[in-house]
């Protein structure tokens, strides 16, 4: 028989570590700048705006796409 292939983007390895290596990592000199994001936010975010927050988040989905992906394929290999 024939195994159905997922077609939800939402969990093709393929299309989540290529967002991370690109939207997520991006612009990536003088560090990639999901890496200031955090970094301000642990400082405590002072002077933060809806701007900065909102960058935040477009840089930060792929990750927390990517760790939801590695969940998932753990808990079905559990199964």
């Amino acid at each position: 028989m024939e195994q159905k292939q997922d077609v939800n983007p939402l969990n093709n390895w393929t299309l989540i570590i290529i967002a991370c290596l690109t939207l997520g990592l991006a612009p990536f000199t003088p560090e990639p700048h999901i890496v200031g994001k955090i970094r301000w936010v642990w400082g405590g975010a002072h002077g933060m705006a809806f701007i900065d927050w909102f960058d935040l988040v477009m840089h930060g989905t792929p990750f927390i796409l990517l760790i939801r992906l590695v969940i998932i394929t753990l808990l079905n290999k559990k199964k």
